[in-house]
């Protein structure tokens, strides 16, 4: 799987819309992939993304129901929520290891780095996940659910040089690849599912998973 960032010209206001400049001429990448027997609830995920020499810019829209989101502060169990996720190696080779960045439908975030699944983990610090600015459609808490089908977004700007404070990195620029996954989830929600942007080839549902990895090409 492959998907090309394009640079912003513009500059971006983060509470912009899904169609509002400069997303609407931002082509989307979907999730039609899933870990596990396929799920009755499938929520259409999409994911937008661009980017300028200081910044990326991740926006997601689900198409969702049975929405839930409990988890209060940075660092908690979001996957556990209705959460989408970005996971991502800031050059090609998988080997020295990935973020995961994962963030629910209120905006609540669970961000680390590791070189492989649970080893070397760096929990990256609340004060740095601030630094990661976000807005989301949806209230923070989401309690009880939301029963019936509803639309939501969150999108984020993450700054480069946050990444470059735990890993050698290439940074944006044109020509320049990166490898990366997008997942959907919902462990604990009433209807759970796990959806992939490039395909895993997993005996049972598990995210970490490099090698399975998609690329991210900047333009």
């Amino acid at each position: 799987m492959k998907y090309y960032v394009k640079k912003t010209k513009t500059g971006y206001i983060i509470d912009a819309g899904w169609d509002v400049p400069p997303w609407n001429e931002i082509p989307a990448l979907s999730l039609d992939g899933y870990m596990g027997s396929r799920p009755d609830h499938f929520p259409r995920t999409e994911v937008k993304l661009i980017f300028d020499d200081e910044f990326l810019f991740v926006m997601f829209r689900v198409n969702d129901r049975y929405v839930r989101a409990t988890a209060e502060d940075h660092q908690d169990n979001v996957f556990e929520d209705s959460c989408v996720e970005f996971f991502f190696t800031p050059r090609t080779d998988v080997s020295k290891g990935y973020f995961n960045l994962e963030m629910n439908c209120g905006g609540t975030m669970l961000f680390h780095f590791q070189t492989e699944r649970g080893k070397n983990r760096v929990v990256i610090p609340r004060e740095e996940c601030e630094k990661i600015t976000c807005v989301h459609s949806l209230p923070r808490l989401v309690d009880p659910k939301i029963q019936e089908p509803v639309i939501w977004t969150v999108a984020y700007r993450l700054p480069i040089a946050l990444l470059k404070e735990y890993t050698k990195m290439i940074p944006p620029a044109t020509g320049v690849q990166w490898r990366a996954n997008f997942y959907k989830c919902g462990d604990k929600t009433s209807h759970p599912h796990w959806l992939t942007w490039s395909p895993v080839i997993a005996p049972k549902p598990d995210f970490h998973r490099p090698e399975f990895f998609g690329i991210l090409e900047f333009e």
